[in-house]
Protein backbone atom coordinates (compact mmCIF):
# COMPACT_ATOMS: atom_id res chain seq x y z
CA UNK A 1 0.00 0.00 0.00
CA UNK A 2 1.27 3.57 -0.95
CA UNK A 3 2.09 5.81 1.92
CA UNK A 4 0.46 8.80 2.60
CA UNK A 5 2.65 12.05 1.45
CA UNK A 6 2.58 14.60 4.25
CA UNK A 7 3.45 18.07 2.55
CA UNK A 8 5.51 20.51 4.28
CA UNK A 9 4.34 24.32 4.62
CA UNK A 10 6.51 25.34 1.99
CA UNK A 11 5.31 22.33 -0.62
CA UNK A 12 1.57 23.35 0.17
CA UNK A 13 2.64 26.93 -0.95
CA UNK A 14 3.79 25.58 -4.13
CA UNK A 15 0.78 23.35 -5.14
CA UNK A 16 -1.55 26.67 -4.26
CA UNK A 17 0.47 27.75 -7.12
CA UNK A 18 -0.32 25.01 -9.22
CA UNK A 19 -3.69 25.01 -7.87
CA UNK A 20 -4.44 28.55 -8.90
CA UNK A 21 -3.12 27.72 -12.61
CA UNK A 22 -5.41 25.34 -13.26
CA UNK A 23 -8.72 27.29 -11.59
CA UNK A 24 -7.36 30.15 -14.48
CA UNK A 25 -7.62 27.43 -16.75
CA UNK A 26 -11.45 26.92 -16.18
CA UNK A 27 -11.85 30.46 -15.87
CA UNK A 28 -10.52 30.71 -19.71
CA UNK A 29 -12.68 27.45 -20.30
CA UNK A 30 -16.05 29.30 -19.12
CA UNK A 31 -14.95 32.81 -21.53
CA UNK A 32 -14.42 29.94 -24.24
CA UNK A 33 -17.32 27.53 -24.04
CA UNK A 34 -19.40 28.41 -26.52
CA UNK A 35 -22.20 27.11 -28.79
CA UNK A 36 -20.89 25.41 -32.20
CA UNK A 37 -16.97 25.58 -29.92
CA UNK A 38 -15.35 21.93 -30.07
CA UNK A 39 -13.41 20.01 -27.60
CA UNK A 40 -10.32 20.19 -29.65
CA UNK A 41 -10.57 23.98 -29.85
CA UNK A 42 -10.90 23.93 -25.98
CA UNK A 43 -7.67 22.01 -25.49
CA UNK A 44 -5.61 23.49 -27.83
CA UNK A 45 -6.36 26.46 -25.90
CA UNK A 46 -5.52 25.10 -22.64
CA UNK A 47 -2.50 23.40 -23.39
CA UNK A 48 -1.46 26.87 -25.10
CA UNK A 49 -2.36 28.77 -21.63
CA UNK A 50 -0.79 26.01 -19.35
CA UNK A 51 2.35 26.27 -21.19
CA UNK A 52 2.75 29.89 -21.97
CA UNK A 53 2.85 29.63 -18.21
CA UNK A 54 6.06 27.80 -17.61
CA UNK A 55 4.19 24.56 -16.81
CA UNK A 56 2.74 21.36 -18.32
CA UNK A 57 -0.32 19.87 -19.11
CA UNK A 58 -0.81 16.99 -16.00
CA UNK A 59 -3.09 14.66 -18.12
CA UNK A 60 -1.47 14.83 -21.36
CA UNK A 61 1.08 11.22 -22.10
CA UNK A 62 -0.10 9.88 -18.55
CA UNK A 63 -0.43 6.64 -18.66
CA UNK A 64 -0.89 7.35 -22.86
CA UNK A 65 -3.98 9.48 -22.43
CA UNK A 66 -3.26 11.99 -25.26
CA UNK A 67 -4.89 15.25 -24.20
CA UNK A 68 -4.42 18.22 -22.17
CA UNK A 69 -8.30 17.99 -21.13
CA UNK A 70 -10.57 15.62 -19.91
CA UNK A 71 -13.93 16.89 -22.35
CA UNK A 72 -17.26 14.39 -20.92
CA UNK A 73 -20.46 15.53 -22.03
CA UNK A 74 -23.68 14.37 -21.33
CA UNK A 75 -23.98 10.89 -20.28
CA UNK A 76 -19.97 10.42 -20.46
CA UNK A 77 -18.15 10.70 -16.74
CA UNK A 78 -14.85 11.36 -16.80
CA UNK A 79 -11.77 10.89 -19.39
CA UNK A 80 -13.40 11.72 -22.27
CA UNK A 81 -11.30 12.71 -25.49
CA UNK A 82 -11.92 15.83 -27.10
CA UNK A 83 -12.97 15.98 -30.40
CA UNK A 84 -14.32 17.79 -33.32
CA UNK A 85 -17.86 17.53 -32.60
CA UNK A 86 -19.46 21.20 -31.80
CA UNK A 87 -21.28 21.35 -28.43
CA UNK A 88 -25.17 22.52 -28.82
CA UNK A 89 -27.19 24.13 -26.43
CA UNK A 90 -28.61 20.90 -24.85
CA UNK A 91 -24.76 19.58 -23.74
CA UNK A 92 -23.94 19.47 -20.05
CA UNK A 93 -20.22 19.31 -20.55
CA UNK A 94 -17.89 17.84 -17.71
CA UNK A 95 -14.22 19.46 -17.52
CA UNK A 96 -11.62 18.10 -16.26
CA UNK A 97 -7.88 19.67 -15.95
CA UNK A 98 -4.24 18.79 -14.50
CA UNK A 99 -1.42 21.20 -14.13
CA UNK A 100 2.13 20.20 -13.22
CA UNK A 101 3.76 23.61 -12.04
CA UNK A 102 7.18 23.69 -9.78
CA UNK A 103 7.33 20.01 -9.15
CA UNK A 104 3.66 19.90 -7.99
CA UNK A 105 0.03 19.07 -9.61
CA UNK A 106 -3.15 20.70 -9.22
CA UNK A 107 -6.07 19.21 -10.13
CA UNK A 108 -9.99 20.62 -10.56
CA UNK A 109 -13.00 19.20 -12.76
CA UNK A 110 -16.03 21.66 -13.32
CA UNK A 111 -19.68 20.52 -15.54
CA UNK A 112 -20.70 23.44 -17.31
CA UNK A 113 -23.99 23.91 -18.65
CA UNK A 114 -25.55 25.53 -21.87
CA UNK A 115 -29.12 27.47 -22.12
CA UNK A 116 -31.14 24.40 -23.00
CA UNK A 117 -30.22 21.63 -20.56
CA UNK A 118 -33.21 19.93 -19.16
CA UNK A 119 -34.27 21.23 -15.32
CA UNK A 120 -33.22 17.56 -14.43
CA UNK A 121 -29.95 17.13 -15.40
CA UNK A 122 -29.41 20.79 -13.50
CA UNK A 123 -30.90 19.72 -10.23
CA UNK A 124 -28.08 16.63 -10.46
CA UNK A 125 -25.11 19.31 -11.49
CA UNK A 126 -26.33 20.87 -7.93
CA UNK A 127 -26.58 18.52 -5.38
CA UNK A 128 -22.96 17.13 -6.87
CA UNK A 129 -21.62 20.56 -6.29
CA UNK A 130 -23.20 20.57 -2.86
CA UNK A 131 -21.98 17.41 -2.14
CA UNK A 132 -18.21 18.27 -2.68
CA UNK A 133 -18.91 21.62 -0.84
CA UNK A 134 -20.15 19.22 1.98
CA UNK A 135 -17.51 17.14 1.98
CA UNK A 136 -14.88 19.53 2.41
CA UNK A 137 -16.56 21.64 5.17
CA UNK A 138 -15.85 18.36 7.54
CA UNK A 139 -12.74 17.13 6.18
CA UNK A 140 -10.13 17.85 8.97
CA UNK A 141 -6.68 15.74 10.17
CA UNK A 142 -8.21 12.69 11.96
CA UNK A 143 -11.34 12.34 8.99
CA UNK A 144 -11.35 8.44 7.47
CA UNK A 145 -11.76 8.24 3.74
CA UNK A 146 -14.61 6.36 4.57
CA UNK A 147 -16.65 9.17 6.48
CA UNK A 148 -16.10 11.16 3.69
CA UNK A 149 -17.60 8.68 1.12
CA UNK A 150 -20.37 8.10 3.30
CA UNK A 151 -21.20 11.78 3.68
CA UNK A 152 -20.97 12.28 -0.20
CA UNK A 153 -23.04 8.99 -0.89
CA UNK A 154 -25.75 9.87 1.74
CA UNK A 155 -26.53 13.14 0.18
CA UNK A 156 -26.69 12.33 -3.66
CA UNK A 157 -28.54 9.32 -3.01
CA UNK A 158 -31.08 10.79 -0.49
CA UNK A 159 -31.55 12.96 -3.71
CA UNK A 160 -32.44 9.91 -5.65
CA UNK A 161 -28.54 9.69 -7.85
CA UNK A 162 -26.19 7.38 -7.99
CA UNK A 163 -22.84 7.10 -7.09
CA UNK A 164 -19.55 5.77 -9.58
CA UNK A 165 -18.15 3.18 -7.99
CA UNK A 166 -15.27 2.16 -10.06
CA UNK A 167 -13.55 5.56 -10.37
CA UNK A 168 -12.86 7.92 -6.95
CA UNK A 169 -10.74 10.78 -6.06
CA UNK A 170 -7.11 10.24 -4.56
CA UNK A 171 -4.14 11.67 -3.00
CA UNK A 172 -2.38 14.60 -5.23
CA UNK A 173 1.41 15.94 -5.09
CA UNK A 174 4.47 15.31 -7.09
CA UNK A 175 2.74 12.50 -8.56
CA UNK A 176 -0.91 13.25 -9.77
CA UNK A 177 -2.63 9.85 -8.77
CA UNK A 178 -1.26 9.85 -4.36
CA UNK A 179 -2.23 7.83 -1.33
CA UNK A 180 -5.18 7.91 -0.48
CA UNK A 181 -7.69 6.34 -2.23
CA UNK A 182 -10.73 8.94 -2.14
CA UNK A 183 -14.16 7.22 -2.71
CA UNK A 184 -17.53 8.98 -2.94
CA UNK A 185 -18.83 5.92 -0.95
CA UNK A 186 -18.12 4.42 2.01
CA UNK A 187 -19.19 3.10 5.74
CA UNK A 188 -18.16 5.25 8.87
CA UNK A 189 -15.79 4.69 10.73
CA UNK A 190 -13.99 3.31 8.13
CA UNK A 191 -11.09 3.99 5.43
CA UNK A 192 -7.57 6.15 5.35
CA UNK A 193 -6.87 8.48 8.53
CA UNK A 194 -6.37 11.74 6.35
CA UNK A 195 -3.42 13.15 8.60
CA UNK A 196 -2.26 17.40 8.85
CA UNK A 197 -0.83 18.61 5.12
CA UNK A 198 -1.92 15.53 3.12
CA UNK A 199 -3.54 17.04 -0.29
CA UNK A 200 -6.04 14.99 -1.79
CA UNK A 201 -8.42 15.46 -4.63
CA UNK A 202 -12.47 14.92 -3.67
CA UNK A 203 -14.03 14.46 -7.18
CA UNK A 204 -17.90 13.55 -6.65
CA UNK A 205 -18.55 11.59 -9.76
CA UNK A 206 -22.59 11.47 -9.57
CA UNK A 207 -25.41 9.71 -12.09
CA UNK A 208 -28.53 10.60 -12.83
CA UNK A 209 -29.83 7.27 -13.48
CA UNK A 210 -28.04 3.87 -12.31
CA UNK A 211 -24.70 3.56 -11.27
CA UNK A 212 -23.36 0.96 -13.51
CA UNK A 213 -20.56 2.43 -15.99
CA UNK A 214 -18.57 1.10 -18.96
CA UNK A 215 -15.24 2.11 -20.69
CA UNK A 216 -15.60 2.95 -24.22
CA UNK A 217 -13.15 1.10 -27.38
CA UNK A 218 -10.80 3.98 -27.05
CA UNK A 219 -9.80 2.49 -23.14
CA UNK A 220 -10.62 5.98 -21.58
CA UNK A 221 -13.55 7.38 -22.44
CA UNK A 222 -15.96 5.83 -19.11
CA UNK A 223 -19.75 6.36 -19.86
CA UNK A 224 -23.23 5.62 -17.94
CA UNK A 225 -24.66 2.36 -18.79
CA UNK A 226 -28.09 3.67 -19.05
CA UNK A 227 -26.66 7.21 -21.43
CA UNK A 228 -28.45 8.81 -18.58
CA UNK A 229 -26.68 11.95 -17.45
CA UNK A 230 -23.49 12.20 -14.86
CA UNK A 231 -22.00 15.40 -13.36
CA UNK A 232 -18.17 15.99 -11.94
CA UNK A 233 -16.93 18.27 -10.27
CA UNK A 234 -13.31 18.71 -8.05
CA UNK A 235 -11.29 20.28 -5.83
CA UNK A 236 -7.62 19.57 -4.40
CA UNK A 237 -7.90 20.19 -0.87
CA UNK A 238 -5.44 20.94 1.84
CA UNK A 239 -6.21 18.64 5.28
CA UNK A 240 -5.11 21.08 7.98
CA UNK A 241 -4.94 20.29 11.47
CA UNK A 242 -8.94 21.74 12.07
CA UNK A 243 -10.32 21.93 8.71
CA UNK A 244 -9.17 21.41 5.30
CA UNK A 245 -8.97 23.99 2.69
CA UNK A 246 -9.68 23.78 -1.28
CA UNK A 247 -6.53 25.00 -2.69
CA UNK A 248 -8.08 25.25 -6.50
CA UNK A 249 -11.09 27.59 -7.09
CA UNK A 250 -14.23 27.80 -8.69
CA UNK A 251 -15.40 31.02 -8.31
CA UNK A 252 -12.88 32.12 -11.43
CA UNK A 253 -14.79 30.19 -13.83
CA UNK A 254 -18.46 30.97 -12.44
CA UNK A 255 -18.13 34.43 -12.50
CA UNK A 256 -17.17 33.80 -16.24
CA UNK A 257 -20.03 31.92 -16.30
CA UNK A 258 -22.47 34.38 -15.23
CA UNK A 259 -20.92 36.86 -17.78
CA UNK A 260 -20.91 33.92 -20.63
CA UNK A 261 -24.68 34.24 -22.09
CA UNK A 262 -25.06 30.88 -23.72
CA UNK A 263 -24.28 28.98 -20.39
CA UNK A 264 -26.06 28.49 -17.81
CA UNK A 265 -25.30 29.15 -13.38
CA UNK A 266 -25.93 26.46 -11.44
Amino acid sequence: MKRLQIKTDEEIGIMRESCLLVSKVHELIAQELKIGKTGLELDKLAEEFIRDHHAKPSFKGYGGFPYTLCISPNYTVVHGFPNGKPFTETDMVSIDCGVYFKGFHGDCAYSYAFGRVDSETLRLMEVTKQSLHHAISLVKAGYRTGDLGNEIQTLCEKNGYSVVRELVGHGVGRDLHEAPDVPNYGKKGKGEILKKNTVIAIEPMINLGKKEVYTAQDKWTVNTNDHKMSAHYEHTVWVKLDSAEALTRHDWCEEAIKKNKELVFV
